[in-house]
């Protein structure tokens, strides 16, 4: 078994894409000493690979196990533990909004900070929120990118290469109407993208618009049927 909890997320989920269940990678997270798991979270990289494999393993877990639960309600889905990090239960509200995206509640367009996150949030979140994480987290639906397992030393060239393919992917640009229409994703987490500015300036980063574009932005819809195992 791995020393690494970032690595051992990464084998959990490898282990769900092939069909098992990774149990002993599972358990391990459960199991991991608070105190290690501080140690081994670093930096910013390591806390988000680590939390977005966890997100899509617990995920995935759930939807091969009992793919009835996605279709019973999303408040229930998203809101209820289904997973174990050093000892902590969590849901998978608790790892994107709470761990992913610094106490940032999704009600809030990204805009507004929980001001009571609890103590293991405070000291497990990542320090700076970054917005390709939002083209990395897949909950089972049609429209969230495909699954990839993500490392502590590579992630900010995986993030780049699944934001440019997401993007590339659902981004419309109408040159004649001065308009791109963008994931639905850039809406709901606003903040998280720096507003209008930061949504365009991410849109000419990835390619998806021109360099000298400022179009006006539409939202597309959220496809929410049901696709599991989407890997990447």
């Amino acid at each position: 078994m791995t020393a690494d909890p970032v690595a051992a997320s990464a084998d959990w989920l490898r282990a769900v894409r092939r069909g098992g269940t990774g149990r002993e990678h599972e358990t391990a997270l459960r199991d991991w000493p608070r105190g290690d798991l501080r140690a081994a979270l670093d930096t910013d990289d390591a806390r988000l690979a680590l939390w977005t494999n966890v997100y899509n393993a617990a995920a995935q877990s759930v939807l091969a196990a009992s793919p009835e639960a996605y279709s019973e309600g999303r408040s229930a889905f998203f809101g209820a533990p289904i997973v174990t990090v050093a000892g902590r239960d969590l849901s998978l509200d608790d790892v994107e909004h709470g761990l992913l995206r610094r106490s940032h509640p999704k009600w809030t367009l990204g805009y507004v900070a929980n001001p009571v996150a609890g103590a293991y949030e405070r000291a497990f979140r990542v320090r700076e929120r970054d917005p390709r994480v939002h083209f990395a987290l897949n909950c089972g639906a049609a429209a969230c990118p495909p699954v990839a397992a993500y490392t502590r030393d590579g992630i900010d060239a995986e993030l780049d290469a699944a934001t440019a393919s997401y993007l590339d992917t659902e981004v419309e640009y109408d040159a004649e109407g001065d308009v791109a229409r963008v994931p639905r994703l850039m809406l709901w987490f606003r903040g998280d993208f720096g507003g209008r500015d930061g949504i365009l300036a991410m849109l000419r980063e990835f390619d998806a618009i021109p360099a000298g574009a400022s179009p006006r932005l539409r939202y597309r819809a959220y496809d929410w049927s049901l696709d599991a195992g989407n890997w990447g």
